[in-house]
């Protein structure tokens, strides 16, 4: 889901790859975060995915990490862990296409945190036009179903990080062009 501002030219005159850090939340249960969203004026498109978006000025990723999870969902009680997964992809999203280089974080929060309301009172004015809500997967409800979820590798991606915990350097998965 972009926020922010999109992407912009490189000196060379090519598109240049947005920068976007994702977090993949999960409670003590292992059940991970994810957002709904739609193409506006669309609510029939639609999809999961996880918090995160564009890093804004000098931020780093991890910033835009923490800033975008409390933006989006209102929770900021989390410890932010490595960077499990980093992915290019493009995609068309209002009116627009989006070429995107993302790091995704791994988060862990607390129960108190994972029973609460999903509160996204920071979200653009494009985010509100397009995130229908939030919930909270397990690896499981994940595997199984049948929405459009992205990446689209998440549930084989998170059942192997709960079974084998996070990577020693990220992994790259597969660039996605949708």
């Amino acid at each position: 889901m972009p926020s922010g501002e999109g992407p912009g030219l490189s000196s060379g005159g090519g598109p240049e790859l947005r920068k976007v850090a994702r977090v993949v939340l999960l409670d003590p249960d292992d059940r991970i975060l994810l957002l709904h969203g739609h193409e506006p004026g669309d609510t029939a498109d639609d999809w999961w995915f996880t918090p995160g978006g564009g890093l804004e000025g000098d931020e780093t990723h991890e910033q835009a990490a923490l800033r975008e999870l409390a933006e989006e969902t209102g929770i900021t009680d989390v410890e932010l862990g490595p960077v499990l997964w980093r992915r290019t992809c493009s995609f068309p999203f209002a009116g627009r296409r989006w070429d995107q280089d993302e790091w995704y974080f791994l988060a862990r929060t607390t129960a108190a945190v994972a029973g609460a309301e999903i509160a996204g009172e920071g979200l653009t004015d494009l985010e509100r036009r397009s995130v229908a809500g939030a919930r909270w997967w397990t690896c499981r409800e994940l595997a199984e179903a049948h929405e459009t979820v992205y990446p689209t590798r998440l549930a084989g991606l998170l059942r192997r990080l709960l079974d084998e915990g996070p990577p020693g350097q990220p992994e790259v998965l597969d660039t996605e062009i949708v």
